[in-house]
């Protein structure tokens, strides 16, 4: 063996150690950065700067923001990553008038939800108070309002539960700038038409028609209405034609002339 190649165990040895000793010096800072990694970790989770700071509702018309807040069980001080938004959907569901909710987090701290509400298509007056009527046909006896609303119908005077149910399938099926066109609706039956109602319209005319086939008789409301003299108010009947009656008949022409002496 030559001489050159010949390595000498004591000259190894302090390399090794050296080796070594790096080696555990690596692994101490390992452990050392994931130990304080962790704690940084607790304290973030503990701390307020993990809650959730902002939550941005949309989609709702009657349920103010402060409600679906509320509902959602979801406060500033909750952390945003234990939020689970299967069960923040479920809590607000539970409101009545909610018809689909939908919950997303955004990074870092943002809750986003959104929801579609059952549309109120009349209110039912009682007691001085209006309650909304849902299209689902569910009346909310706990979201009553003393002020008459202005965006669905007034029922007043129903009192035949099949009635209200029938005329709520009727409602739902109108569009939506004719239902709009309604101030009130009252149930008057006669013995010819034992379901008729009387429509209050907010243009100043009034409609008399009958709850079967009252939403495909009322879908034809803008036409007819185009074809009168809007200075002519009166009732439109739709029980089975339709027709016309004006309040006050026209004057003739020679009664608006003033007699000669």
């Amino acid at each position: 063996m030559e001489k050159g190649k010949v390595v000498v165990l004591e000259d190894r040895v302090p390399k090794l150690k050296e080796r070594r000793r790096q080696k555990a010096n690596r692994r101490l800072i390992a452990y050392l950065f994931f130990f304080f990694l962790a704690i940084l970790c607790v304290l973030y989770f503990q701390s307020p700067f993990s809650a959730v700071r902002h939550i941005e509702v949309s989609g709702n018309r009657h349920l103010s923001d402060e409600r679906i807040i509320s509902l959602s069980g979801v406060t500033k001080r909750t952390s945003f990553w234990k939020v689970k938004e299967q069960q923040v959907e479920a809590n607000i569901a539970r409101h009545p008038e909610v018809k689909e909710v939908t919950v997303k987090k955004r990074l870092p701290h943002t809750l986003v939800i959104h929801v579609r509400e059952w549309r109120r298509i009349a209110y039912v007056y009682d007691q001085q108070t209006f309650f909304p009527l849902l299209e689902n046909g569910r009346l909310l006896k706990k979201e009553g309002v003393k002020t008459a609303p202005t965006d669905a119908p007034v029922l007043v005077g129903w009192k035949n539960g099949d009635a209200i149910a029938e005329m709520t399938g009727q409602l739902a099926e109108l569009p939506a700038a004719v239902l709009g066109a309604m101030s009130e609706i009252h149930y008057k039956p006669t013995k010819e038409y034992e379901d008729r109602v009387i429509v209050y319209m907010n243009d100043g005319y009034e409609v008399s028609a009958t709850i079967r086939r009252f939403a495909d008789k009322l879908a034809h409301y803008p036409a007819i209405v185009a074809a009168l003299d809007r200075n002519v108010k009166g009732v439109i009947h739709l029980e089975v034609g339709s027709y016309f009656v004006p309040y006050d008949p026209p004057k003739k022409e020679d009664d608006d002339e003033a007699p000669s002496s």
